[in-house]
């Protein structure tokens, strides 16, 4: 049944850059042809934090000819979750998007994932570990690196919420789900946030396998780890209080 996506409904697919001129080109031309076969108004939106790289004329000469597309540029800000923010406030889509600028998220897979919205989903994940997905071309420590934060997360998340890939950069989520919740603005995982505190009921998770960078450097650092960590600490304080706090019933 696929009566879930109503003629009111909207995309707004946001793409947070920070530097990533060599790759927006080749994204854009494969990006819009993918929201083109959705068959549902859409809009594309580049949050560039000042790059200062020639980003902005890039978007800026593809948006004037397809109005689909729009750039916002954050001065005097730094953070991957802050600019995906900026950009769905400034939208008023009913389905909020985004993806990585750098092409180790395909395109092509869209589709798919517009397709889970489309039969009732609230939240759908492009997973590098479901089941037929992978990473290609990582480094083994990395890989452990990422085992471990994804192991850290069972906890904070509720068994229908569970994910396999919850510090996924890549999903489609139903605005109401995260109307007026304040996220935290800074660090790399709005997933794991949005999985913990928004009000998702449903989740499908998509396999697509990760690639290696079309250009440019990760922007992984010390301190997106010491981000992580933050986050985490800030969740596993929200989950205990509300542990603390839920009713208890006793049995005699």
């Amino acid at each position: 049944m696929k009566a879930q996506v109503h003629d009111q409904d909207k995309l707004a697919l946001v793409i947070p850059t920070l530097r990533e001129s060599e790759c927006l080109p080749r994204l854009l031309r494969e990006v819009l042809p993918s929201l083109g076969s959705l068959n549902i108004p859409c809009e594309l939106i580049v949050v560039d934090d000042d790059s200062r790289d020639g980003s902005a004329k890039i978007v800026e000469q593809v948006s004037r000819q397809d109005p689909r597309v729009r750039l916002i540029i954050r001065r005097g800000e730094r953070g991957l979750a802050g600019a995906i923010l900026h950009g769905w406030q400034s939208s008023d889509a009913t389905i909020l998007g985004v993806m990585d600028a750098d092409l180790q998220h395909p395109p092509q897979l869209l589709p798919n994932l517009f397709s889970a919205i489309q039969d009732g989903i609230d939240l759908a994940i492009a997973s590098r570990y479901a089941a037929s997905g992978g990473i290609q071309g990582t480094h083994p420590l990395r890989r452990i690196v990422s085992a471990a934060s994804i192991a850290v997360t069972l906890p904070l998340l509720a068994r229908d919420r569970r994910a396999r890939d919850p510090l996924s950069g890549y999903f489609l989520v139903r605005r109401r789900c995260v109307k007026n919740i304040l996220f935290r603005p800074t660090g790399f995982k709005l997933l794991l946030e949005i999985l913990v505190r928004g009000r998702v009921r449903t989740v499908r998770e998509i396999p697509f396998s990760f690639g290696r960078r079309a250009a440019g450097r990760s922007k992984a650092t010390l301190r997106t780890a010491w981000e992580y960590l933050q986050l985490l600490a800030r969740l596993y304080l929200l989950r205990w209080r509300e542990l603390r706090l839920a009713p208890r019933i006793w049995v005699d």
